[in-house]
């Protein structure tokens, strides 16, 4: 699996999900997410692609929406088709061995979903702690 390969897998996977939620997502910000600073193969002239994108787009909204598209995405196709989930998971690997921006964005996405578990474990601890502190207090 090239790169190329990989990056155009999963930038149809939310560009698809975008069009079911209904959700605009421009041409520059699908070839947003093929960027790479030094691979002329999967994105061609990152610099005026930079520089167009952040004459037009924020950065941070940007993020935020590509983000839970891909993982809309990939809960959507988790349920719909499993061959494809283990593509996902091999490209991302294929990407993650680069400088490439797609698994930033993943990266960003998956971190978004650790606070929730991160609070279903730090509950319990704190408890523990607290009932350590009051028996010692005792």
């Amino acid at each position: 699996m090239t790169p190329k390969e990989a990056k155009d897998f999963l930038v149809q996977q939310p560009a698809e999900h975008a069009a079911i939620d209904g959700v605009p997502l421009s041409d520059l910000e699908k070839r947003m997410m093929h960027f790479v600073e030094n691979d002329p193969t999967s994105c061609a002239d990152p610099l005026e692609l930079n520089e167009e994108f952040e004459a037009q787009c924020d950065t941070a909204e940007y993020e935020t929406k590509i983000a839970r598209l891909l993982h809309n995405a990939y809960k959507r196709l988790k349920t719909e088709d499993h061959e494809r989930i283990r593509c996902w998971e091999q490209d991302i690997r294929t990407l993650g061995r680069g400088d490439h921006y797609l698994p930033v964005l993943w990266s960003t996405n998956r971190s978004k979903d650790r606070p929730l578990r991160d609070f279903g474990i730090g509950l319990p601890i704190a408890a523990v702690i607290a009932l350590v502190i009051i028996l010692m207090v005792k």
